[in-house]
């Protein structure tokens, strides 16, 4: 009896998964194989054709290029910065209760307010950054950041730090939290130092923990669409367009859905290939 009502849980479970996850996955796939366009009711199999004109778009691979840029810069300094964050928090000193309970602010304010906010206050004017670069006695830039080739992508990683790094910092402090007192205990007996102490013990404790944050933003930041769109547009001159934006333009701007459906693939096979090669070399660390 119980082992028909697994059958039964089962299949009601890879049905619901079929129905919103591979059914979706599979018309996607098929539409990369045809010139589908939104303007017009005809849809004719091409085959790879609309890939073959993908690895020939010069638009492409600059989102592409962006794409990952953006990714593998976001990370490092999320991770780096969301440690740094952690030990700051794990501190037992005077007011740092308050601290953890408000330093998730930033991650829980919405993606439009986020952006709007930031925009404001890069004005060239009477933006704040550049008020307190005035303040502070260093160059003013009569330039509205977001809309400056020189610091768009700069300010759009600085947006996604603004927003991530806490989420970084909270969950690297509970794994921190984890860690066996004993272990820190017996490590000063040894006479092991702050540094010994924090590349044997810490770093190691919080592993299982850092694995599952960078799969998670490795996933986020590489589809992210609208901190880039909402910010930039991918502009100025394509300096921020990243594949979701270029994906969003071939679909709703030029109505070539069969070939945005080919870059979905595409972005489908870089995560896959991705995650393959980052579970192998992370087991391999774990032994």
């Amino acid at each position: 009896m119980r082992t028909y009502k697994g059958y039964i849980m089962f299949l009601i479970a890879f049905g619901i998964i079929a129905l919103f996850i591979f059914f979706p996955l599979g018309i996607g796939v098929k539409l990369s194989f045809t010139d589908k366009n939104l303007l017009f009711q005809t849809e004719q199999f091409i085959g790879l054709k609309n890939y073959i004109n993908l690895m020939h778009d010069r638009d492409f691979w600059i989102a592409f290029y962006h794409s990952g840029i953006l990714v593998a810069v976001v990370i490092v300094l999320e991770y780096i910065f969301g440690i740094l964050l952690a030990l700051v928090l794990k501190q037992e000193i005077k007011g740092i209760h308050f601290f953890r309970s408000i330093v998730m602010v930033t991650w829980v304010i919405p993606i439009v307010a986020t952006t709007i906010m930031w925009q404001f206050m890069s004005q060239p004017h009477y933006g704040f950054i550049n008020m307190v670069l005035n303040a502070i006695g260093l160059h003013q830039f009569d330039t509205y950041f977001f809309g400056d080739m020189r610091f768009a992508f700069p300010m759009v990683v600085i947006l996604h730090l603004w927003r991530n790094v806490p989420f970084f910092g909270i969950a690297f402090l509970a794994a921190m939290q984890g860690i066996p007192s004993e272990l820190y205990e017996a490590a000063k007996i040894d006479g092991a130092s702050k540094w010994q102490e924090f590349r044997y013990i810490t770093l190691p404790g919080i592993r299982y923990t850092a694995a599952i944050m960078i799969t998670i933003h490795v996933i986020w930041t590489f589809n992210n669409f609208s901190m880039v769109y909402l910010s930039t547009g991918g502009g100025p001159i394509n300096a921020t367009d990243v594949l979701p934006t270029f994906l969003y333009r071939k679909v709703w701007s030029e109505f070539f859905l069969g070939y945005g459906s080919s870059v979905g693939v595409v972005m489908l096979g870089v995560l896959f290939a991705f995650f393959l090669l980052f579970n192998k070399f992370y087991a391999k660390g774990m032994r």
